[in-house]
Protein backbone atom coordinates (compact mmCIF):
# COMPACT_ATOMS: atom_id res chain seq x y z
CA UNK A 1 0.00 0.00 0.00
CA UNK A 2 1.31 2.98 -0.73
CA UNK A 3 2.03 6.00 1.77
CA UNK A 4 -0.57 8.33 0.42
CA UNK A 5 -3.59 5.52 -0.02
CA UNK A 6 -2.55 4.41 3.96
CA UNK A 7 -2.85 8.00 5.15
CA UNK A 8 -6.27 7.90 3.47
CA UNK A 9 -7.43 5.01 5.50
CA UNK A 10 -6.27 6.60 8.48
CA UNK A 11 -8.27 9.57 8.27
CA UNK A 12 -11.40 7.84 7.05
CA UNK A 13 -11.42 5.65 10.35
CA UNK A 14 -10.82 8.75 12.21
CA UNK A 15 -13.71 10.02 11.06
CA UNK A 16 -15.27 6.64 11.72
CA UNK A 17 -16.51 5.95 8.40
CA UNK A 18 -18.13 2.79 8.05
CA UNK A 19 -15.88 0.26 6.56
CA UNK A 20 -18.86 -2.80 6.22
CA UNK A 21 -17.44 -6.34 6.37
CA UNK A 22 -13.92 -5.05 5.73
CA UNK A 23 -12.83 -8.32 8.35
CA UNK A 24 -15.08 -10.93 7.12
CA UNK A 25 -14.51 -10.19 3.23
CA UNK A 26 -10.92 -9.96 3.53
CA UNK A 27 -8.44 -13.13 2.92
CA UNK A 28 -5.88 -11.19 4.65
CA UNK A 29 -5.70 -11.33 8.50
CA UNK A 30 -7.15 -8.17 9.96
CA UNK A 31 -5.97 -6.22 12.88
CA UNK A 32 -8.19 -4.23 14.99
CA UNK A 33 -6.88 -1.20 16.06
CA UNK A 34 -7.87 0.96 19.13
CA UNK A 35 -6.75 3.75 20.81
CA UNK A 36 -8.26 6.50 23.10
CA UNK A 37 -6.24 9.07 21.08
CA UNK A 38 -6.47 10.47 17.79
CA UNK A 39 -3.81 9.45 14.77
CA UNK A 40 -0.15 10.44 15.13
CA UNK A 41 1.35 9.34 11.98
CA UNK A 42 5.01 8.98 13.21
CA UNK A 43 3.76 6.28 15.62
CA UNK A 44 1.68 4.63 13.31
CA UNK A 45 4.32 4.50 11.17
CA UNK A 46 6.20 2.80 13.82
CA UNK A 47 3.73 -0.09 15.11
CA UNK A 48 4.37 -0.54 11.09
CA UNK A 49 7.91 -0.94 11.31
CA UNK A 50 7.45 -3.59 14.04
CA UNK A 51 5.13 -5.64 11.88
CA UNK A 52 7.25 -5.31 9.32
CA UNK A 53 10.31 -7.59 11.44
CA UNK A 54 7.45 -10.72 11.07
CA UNK A 55 6.82 -10.33 7.79
CA UNK A 56 3.57 -8.09 7.73
CA UNK A 57 3.55 -5.19 5.51
CA UNK A 58 0.23 -3.23 4.90
CA UNK A 59 -2.31 -4.10 2.36
CA UNK A 60 0.17 -6.35 1.09
CA UNK A 61 -0.54 -9.09 3.61
CA UNK A 62 -1.95 -7.37 7.01
CA UNK A 63 -4.85 -4.79 6.85
CA UNK A 64 -5.64 -2.51 9.60
CA UNK A 65 -9.46 -1.18 10.93
CA UNK A 66 -8.71 2.00 13.03
CA UNK A 67 -10.62 3.13 15.80
CA UNK A 68 -10.21 6.56 17.50
CA UNK A 69 -11.57 7.70 20.71
CA UNK A 70 -10.35 11.26 20.30
CA UNK A 71 -9.96 11.34 24.04
CA UNK A 72 -13.75 10.58 24.85
CA UNK A 73 -12.69 7.34 27.30
CA UNK A 74 -16.41 6.46 27.07
CA UNK A 75 -16.81 5.96 23.49
CA UNK A 76 -13.89 2.64 23.98
CA UNK A 77 -16.06 -0.21 24.73
CA UNK A 78 -18.71 1.22 21.77
CA UNK A 79 -15.57 0.81 19.50
CA UNK A 80 -13.67 -1.91 21.00
CA UNK A 81 -17.10 -3.92 20.83
CA UNK A 82 -17.53 -2.94 16.73
CA UNK A 83 -13.91 -4.37 16.27
CA UNK A 84 -15.25 -7.50 17.54
CA UNK A 85 -18.45 -7.64 15.49
CA UNK A 86 -16.42 -7.31 12.39
CA UNK A 87 -14.47 -10.15 13.46
CA UNK A 88 -10.89 -9.24 13.35
CA UNK A 89 -8.37 -11.59 13.83
CA UNK A 90 -6.39 -9.10 17.14
CA UNK A 91 -7.45 -6.52 18.26
CA UNK A 92 -4.24 -3.55 19.66
CA UNK A 93 -4.49 -0.91 21.30
CA UNK A 94 -2.88 2.00 22.84
CA UNK A 95 -2.98 5.62 24.43
CA UNK A 96 -3.42 3.95 27.66
CA UNK A 97 -4.99 1.41 29.99
CA UNK A 98 -8.45 2.68 29.33
CA UNK A 99 -8.20 1.19 25.82
CA UNK A 100 -6.93 -2.53 27.00
CA UNK A 101 -9.24 -2.80 29.47
CA UNK A 102 -12.33 -1.91 26.97
CA UNK A 103 -10.71 -4.89 24.74
CA UNK A 104 -10.48 -7.12 27.34
CA UNK A 105 -14.29 -6.64 28.16
CA UNK A 106 -15.44 -6.80 24.61
CA UNK A 107 -14.08 -10.29 24.28
CA UNK A 108 -12.20 -13.22 26.16
CA UNK A 109 -11.68 -14.93 22.73
CA UNK A 110 -9.62 -12.82 20.45
CA UNK A 111 -6.06 -12.02 21.01
CA UNK A 112 -5.32 -8.33 22.48
CA UNK A 113 -2.08 -6.98 22.16
CA UNK A 114 -2.10 -3.58 24.73
CA UNK A 115 0.50 -0.65 25.04
CA UNK A 116 -0.26 0.84 28.39
CA UNK A 117 1.97 2.91 30.94
CA UNK A 118 0.53 1.16 34.34
CA UNK A 119 0.85 -2.47 35.47
CA UNK A 120 -1.15 -4.84 33.18
CA UNK A 121 -1.45 -6.87 36.61
CA UNK A 122 -2.73 -4.09 39.04
CA UNK A 123 -5.26 -2.99 36.29
CA UNK A 124 -6.53 -6.63 36.10
CA UNK A 125 -5.30 -6.98 32.24
CA UNK A 126 -3.20 -10.06 33.21
CA UNK A 127 -2.21 -12.76 35.93
CA UNK A 128 1.74 -12.10 35.48
CA UNK A 129 3.92 -10.30 33.34
CA UNK A 130 5.51 -13.58 32.37
CA UNK A 131 2.24 -15.62 31.98
CA UNK A 132 -0.35 -13.22 31.63
CA UNK A 133 -3.35 -16.10 30.81
CA UNK A 134 -6.50 -15.12 29.04
CA UNK A 135 -6.07 -13.17 25.67
CA UNK A 136 -3.89 -10.02 26.65
CA UNK A 137 -0.25 -9.30 26.67
CA UNK A 138 1.65 -7.08 24.94
CA UNK A 139 3.64 -3.71 26.23
CA UNK A 140 3.92 -2.02 29.72
CA UNK A 141 6.36 1.16 29.55
CA UNK A 142 7.56 3.21 32.52
CA UNK A 143 5.21 6.16 32.37
CA UNK A 144 2.76 6.39 35.51
CA UNK A 145 5.00 5.04 38.14
CA UNK A 146 7.90 7.88 37.20
CA UNK A 147 5.51 10.89 38.38
CA UNK A 148 7.54 11.09 41.43
CA UNK A 149 10.79 11.35 39.38
CA UNK A 150 9.16 14.33 37.28
CA UNK A 151 8.46 15.97 40.58
CA UNK A 152 11.91 15.75 41.44
CA UNK A 153 13.88 16.53 38.43
CA UNK A 154 11.35 19.75 38.51
CA UNK A 155 12.14 20.98 41.72
CA UNK A 156 16.18 20.60 41.07
CA UNK A 157 15.05 23.32 37.63
CA UNK A 158 13.19 25.38 39.81
CA UNK A 159 14.12 24.95 43.32
CA UNK A 160 12.96 28.55 44.47
CA UNK A 161 9.04 26.91 43.81
CA UNK A 162 7.55 26.32 46.76
CA UNK A 163 4.55 25.03 45.73
CA UNK A 164 3.94 23.47 42.79
CA UNK A 165 0.84 22.26 40.57
CA UNK A 166 0.19 18.50 39.76
CA UNK A 167 -2.71 18.27 36.57
CA UNK A 168 -4.36 15.24 36.73
CA UNK A 169 -7.27 13.74 34.54
CA UNK A 170 -9.88 12.40 37.06
CA UNK A 171 -11.05 9.75 34.12
CA UNK A 172 -7.93 8.26 33.76
CA UNK A 173 -7.59 4.72 35.63
CA UNK A 174 -4.48 5.67 37.32
CA UNK A 175 -5.32 9.24 38.84
CA UNK A 176 -5.53 8.04 42.32
CA UNK A 177 -2.14 6.55 42.61
CA UNK A 178 -0.68 9.63 40.47
CA UNK A 179 -2.20 11.50 43.35
CA UNK A 180 -1.12 9.19 45.89
CA UNK A 181 2.53 9.40 44.44
CA UNK A 182 3.05 12.49 43.95
CA UNK A 183 1.44 14.00 47.11
CA UNK A 184 3.72 11.42 48.87
CA UNK A 185 6.95 13.76 47.53
CA UNK A 186 6.13 16.98 49.43
CA UNK A 187 7.88 16.33 52.45
CA UNK A 188 10.65 14.45 50.49
CA UNK A 189 11.26 17.86 48.26
CA UNK A 190 9.68 20.29 50.86
CA UNK A 191 7.11 21.98 48.73
CA UNK A 192 3.74 22.21 48.66
CA UNK A 193 1.75 20.27 45.98
CA UNK A 194 -1.49 21.64 44.65
CA UNK A 195 -3.51 19.11 42.67
CA UNK A 196 -5.62 20.07 39.76
CA UNK A 197 -8.06 18.28 37.59
CA UNK A 198 -9.18 18.75 33.53
CA UNK A 199 -10.92 15.69 31.61
CA UNK A 200 -11.57 17.81 28.50
CA UNK A 201 -9.83 20.91 26.84
CA UNK A 202 -11.76 22.94 28.25
CA UNK A 203 -10.88 22.69 31.96
CA UNK A 204 -7.68 23.63 30.89
CA UNK A 205 -8.54 27.28 31.39
CA UNK A 206 -9.35 27.27 34.85
CA UNK A 207 -6.63 24.93 35.66
CA UNK A 208 -3.71 27.66 34.66
CA UNK A 209 -6.26 30.56 36.28
CA UNK A 210 -5.69 28.74 39.49
CA UNK A 211 -1.78 28.60 38.87
CA UNK A 212 -1.89 31.82 38.37
CA UNK A 213 -4.13 33.30 40.89
CA UNK A 214 -2.29 31.33 43.50
CA UNK A 215 1.44 32.23 42.19
CA UNK A 216 2.46 28.95 41.92
CA UNK A 217 5.64 28.26 40.89
CA UNK A 218 5.75 25.69 38.52
CA UNK A 219 4.02 22.50 37.30
CA UNK A 220 4.01 18.90 36.28
CA UNK A 221 1.46 17.40 33.67
CA UNK A 222 0.51 14.23 34.77
CA UNK A 223 1.04 10.91 32.07
CA UNK A 224 -1.98 10.56 30.63
CA UNK A 225 -3.19 10.03 26.79
CA UNK A 226 -5.96 13.03 26.88
CA UNK A 227 -3.09 15.14 28.08
CA UNK A 228 -0.35 13.86 25.02
CA UNK A 229 -3.19 14.30 22.71
CA UNK A 230 -3.58 18.34 23.58
CA UNK A 231 -0.12 18.53 23.91
CA UNK A 232 0.15 21.62 21.82
CA UNK A 233 -2.43 23.31 23.94
CA UNK A 234 -0.74 22.45 27.00
CA UNK A 235 2.29 23.68 25.90
CA UNK A 236 1.15 26.76 24.91
CA UNK A 237 -0.66 28.00 27.78
CA UNK A 238 2.44 27.13 30.03
CA UNK A 239 4.37 29.77 28.01
CA UNK A 240 1.61 32.06 27.87
CA UNK A 241 1.27 32.16 31.83
CA UNK A 242 5.60 31.66 31.79
CA UNK A 243 5.28 28.33 33.90
CA UNK A 244 8.00 26.23 34.41
CA UNK A 245 6.62 22.63 33.17
CA UNK A 246 7.13 19.17 33.39
CA UNK A 247 5.73 16.85 30.57
CA UNK A 248 5.84 12.88 30.29
CA UNK A 249 7.41 12.08 26.36
CA UNK A 250 9.89 13.64 24.40
CA UNK A 251 7.07 15.33 22.06
CA UNK A 252 6.40 17.78 24.30
CA UNK A 253 9.46 18.97 24.40
CA UNK A 254 9.48 18.84 20.75
CA UNK A 255 6.68 21.15 20.64
CA UNK A 256 8.26 23.68 22.91
CA UNK A 257 7.70 22.54 26.07
CA UNK A 258 10.37 23.03 28.64
CA UNK A 259 11.41 19.67 29.89
CA UNK A 260 10.07 16.15 29.76
CA UNK A 261 11.12 12.81 31.62
CA UNK A 262 10.08 9.31 30.20
CA UNK A 263 9.86 5.96 27.85
CA UNK A 264 10.51 6.57 24.04
CA UNK A 265 6.88 6.22 22.82
CA UNK A 266 7.85 5.38 19.73
CA UNK A 267 9.94 1.94 20.93
CA UNK A 268 6.83 1.16 22.39
CA UNK A 269 4.77 1.35 19.54
CA UNK A 270 7.80 -0.64 17.58
CA UNK A 271 7.72 -3.39 19.72
CA UNK A 272 3.61 -3.47 20.01
CA UNK A 273 4.06 -4.17 16.26
CA UNK A 274 6.39 -6.75 16.74
CA UNK A 275 4.31 -8.77 19.21
CA UNK A 276 0.99 -8.44 16.69
CA UNK A 277 3.30 -9.80 14.18
CA UNK A 278 4.10 -12.96 16.65
CA UNK A 279 0.45 -13.64 17.83
CA UNK A 280 -0.63 -13.28 13.99
CA UNK A 281 1.78 -16.19 13.37
CA UNK A 282 0.31 -18.14 16.13
CA UNK A 283 1.58 -17.14 19.44
CA UNK A 284 -0.98 -17.62 22.09
CA UNK A 285 -1.35 -14.42 24.69
CA UNK A 286 -1.13 -16.58 27.41
CA UNK A 287 1.63 -17.67 26.81
CA UNK A 288 3.73 -14.45 25.55
CA UNK A 289 5.51 -12.55 28.29
CA UNK A 290 4.76 -9.05 28.81
CA UNK A 291 7.60 -6.38 27.98
CA UNK A 292 8.63 -3.97 30.48
CA UNK A 293 9.93 -1.07 29.03
CA UNK A 294 12.03 0.55 31.58
CA UNK A 295 15.78 0.88 30.78
CA UNK A 296 15.02 3.82 27.89
CA UNK A 297 13.64 6.66 30.31
CA UNK A 298 14.97 9.98 28.49
CA UNK A 299 15.65 13.41 29.96
CA UNK A 300 14.81 16.22 27.63
CA UNK A 301 15.27 19.60 28.24
CA UNK A 302 14.53 22.84 25.69
CA UNK A 303 17.04 25.35 26.25
CA UNK A 304 15.16 27.85 23.83
CA UNK A 305 12.05 27.33 26.41
CA UNK A 306 14.34 28.03 29.26
CA UNK A 307 16.03 30.97 28.21
CA UNK A 308 12.11 31.83 27.20
CA UNK A 309 11.42 31.74 30.63
CA UNK A 310 14.26 33.31 32.31
CA UNK A 311 15.29 29.57 33.37
CA UNK A 312 19.42 28.92 33.91
CA UNK A 313 19.01 24.98 33.63
CA UNK A 314 21.58 23.56 36.55
CA UNK A 315 24.90 21.47 35.38
CA UNK A 316 23.36 18.81 37.09
CA UNK A 317 20.36 18.66 34.15
CA UNK A 318 22.55 19.64 31.30
CA UNK A 319 25.07 16.43 32.26
CA UNK A 320 22.19 13.97 32.55
CA UNK A 321 19.93 14.92 29.60
CA UNK A 322 20.01 12.74 27.06
CA UNK A 323 18.51 15.66 24.59
CA UNK A 324 19.43 19.21 24.80
CA UNK A 325 17.13 21.29 22.55
CA UNK A 326 18.26 24.58 21.29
Amino acid sequence: MRRREFIALLSGAASGWPLVGFAQQSTKPVIGFLNTSKPYPPLIDEFHRGLAENGYYEGRNVLTEYRWAQGHYDRLPALAAELVGRGVDVIVTAGGSNAGTAAKTATSTIPIVVLIGGDPVELGLAASFSRPGGNVTGVAQLVVAAEQKRLELLHELVPNAKTIAYLVNPAGPNAKKQIEDAVSQEHTLGVNLTVLRASSDGDFAAAFASIVQDRIGALVIGADPFFFMQRDQLVALSMRHTVPTMYFFREFAAAGGLISYGTKLADGYHQLGVYTGRVLKGAKPADLPITQQSEKIELIVNLKTAKALGLDVPLSLLTRADELIE
